[in-house]
């Protein structure tokens, strides 16, 4: 017990205050989403919008959101990462309670659009600022413990959504806006340059900087393809795989909330103790492979096994290994791409990378099942799994091979 409690006192300490302070804006800033998740009930249910309208919508966020974190990437290299985080709290902040007043459907779109172009700008700010606040032999934790506030934010907002939600959809949009705003006064207090020596002022370029472009950098690129595919299966996880529970196992929502509550507790408790333990050990690039084979596994275990709760439960365990092991990594490979002058181009590409995956995972997932069936669709998300790991694979002996050519 005593050997328990000092992994977890020692998982936890030697970050930054600025960390520390980092995460609790993060927290702050997903306790109030609510209204991506219930954006299509909204929709249709208070807007009187048909589905097919209300999943455009959907699609539509998913172009904002890459195109914002694009070119919040490029903005966070010239303006600095504080600017732009403050500035993608306010503005999206104002930009949900407008999307709350609209209600034509021409000008949904248009405000769902910009709200997600401000918004995602935001990510790759924020990734920098974590690199920024940490150094290298701690670095991977603290992106863990940034996740650590998201999934907490994200579990806090969707439980009492659905709450809001029944009683006042258009309250959703004032809360996300009112925790975006409260978000960034606290990152006003407590991380402005001019309160916190750790943050950098924005600087005069007295001189042309000598760097690389991730646009030239062929394993990061490779990357980047790897992580989009990674995440058009592991996004199944909210798209396709409580359908599937419904459907074909039968569960009850009460049961499906169970593994999907599962899944972040065991993030919540475990992540920070496993990535201390794994940070520094070396061969990062092996831990990234297992998690996504992992992954991949969770997935195709329905094909193989029968059951129902017990076969679900089964599945979120591997499923959260394997994000475990993949995700905070992935991480650490891209960071160690980069510096200070181009760290906010890399981060931006890696942002779009998921976003991409999020608009295609769920459409792909969608459009499998309706043609051929669930278990088309896991022995897919097992086939790309695996590619996805041989890729790393190749990643972790290539990685170092290519020069990459610098810009002035």
């Amino acid at each position: 017990m005593k050997n328990l409690t000092t992994l977890y006192r020692n998982a936890y300490a030697g970050l930054a205050p600025s960390t520390w302070w980092l995460s609790l804006v993060m927290l702050i800033n997903r306790s109030g989403t609510m209204v991506v998740p219930f954006m299509t009930l909204y929709l249709t249910q208070s807007r009187h919008v048909s589905i097919a309208k209300a999943t455009l919508v959907m699609a539509i966020f998913g172009m904002g959101a890459i195109c914002g974190g694009m070119l919040g990437g490029k903005l966070t290299d010239r303006l600095g990462f504080y600017n732009i985080q403050l500035a993608a709290l306010l503005l999206g902040g104002v930009m949900f309670i407008a999307l709350g007043l609209m209600t034509q459907y021409s000008m949904i779109c248009l405000c769902t659009f910009l709200l997600a172009l401000v918004n995602e700008t935001f990510r790759p700010a924020n990734a920098t600022a974590v690199a920024h606040y940490s150094n290298e032999q701690n670095r991977t934790r603290c992106y863990s413990l940034n996740r650590l506030a998201t999934n907490l934010g994200w579990a806090a907002g969707g439980a009492l959504g659905g709450f809001i939600a029944s009683h006042d959809y258009s309250m959703l949009f004032w809360i996300d806006g009112i925790t975006n705003i409260a978000a960034a006064v606290l990152l006003r207090i407590v991380l402005s340059p001019s309160r916190n020596s750790a943050t950098p002022a924005r600087k005069r370029k007295e001189h042309r900087v000598i760097t690389h472009s991730a646009w030239n950098d062929i394993p990061y690129l490779v990357f980047v393809v790897l992580t989009i595919l990674f995440g058009i299966c592991f996004f199944q996880l909210f798209a396709t795989l409580p359908v599937f529970y419904k459907q074909n196992l039968h569960l009850t929502a009460n049961h499906i909330g169970i593994t999907m509550a599962v899944n972040g507790l065991l993030i919540a408790i475990l992540e920070m103790p496993l990535v201390y333990s794994l940070e520094n050990k070396g061969n990062y690039m092996k831990l990234i492979v297992a998690g996504t084979i992992l992954a991949g596994l969770s997935f195709m275990i329905f094909n193989v096994l029968s059951g129902a709760m017990w076969l679900a439960m089964l599945s979120t365990l591997m499923v959260t290994a394997g994000e475990m092991l993949a995700m905070p990594f992935m991480n650490t490979f891209w960071t160690s791409r980069t510096n200070e002058h181009n760290r906010g181009q890399y981060a931006g590409l890696y942002t779009a990378a998921w976003s991409i995956a999020q608009v295609i995972g769920p459409y792909m997932g969608g459009q499998v099942v309706q043609r051929s069936g669930y278990s088309m669709l896991w022995w897919l998300i097992g086939f790309i799994s695996f590619l996805c790991a041989a890729g790393f694979h190749w990643l972790r002996h290539n990685k170092d091979r290519y020069t990459v050519p610098v810009t002035g």
